[in-house]
């Protein structure tokens, strides 16, 4: 399933607007847009998820590395608008607190 993914910048926040499924088949775009992101001179990195109804393993490992990698660039990060399947995942894999996941 293709992925859709809008980005938002503004001076205190980069928002990422996630749209569909992720998995395996095409984190590797998520990954792009997230390192783009983080390289932008923002304090703030947003993911949207609102309209993400299926995250895998993968997904998630992307998640947790640009939580890393926006901490040691002193730059905050969070998902929001997690559905609960996307909540449930990053919750019985224990990094919900990690990546900062809240549900819609």
């Amino acid at each position: 399933m293709e992925l859709g993914i809008t980005t938002t910048p503004t001076p205190e926040r980069y928002l990422v607007s996630v749209a569909g499924e992720v998995d395996i088949s095409n984190v590797g775009a998520l990954r792009d847009h997230i390192d783009l992101a983080l390289e932008q001179p923002t304090a703030k990195l947003t993911l949207d998820f609102a309209n993400v109804s299926y995250i895998d393993s993968t997904g998630i490992g992307v998640l947790v590395g640009a939580a890393h990698h926006a901490a040691e660039h002193e730059k905050g990060f969070e998902v929001i608008n997690a559905q609960p399947n996307v909540m449930r995942v990053a919750q019985l894999l224990g990094v919900d607190k990690e990546i900062g996941i809240v549900g819609a």
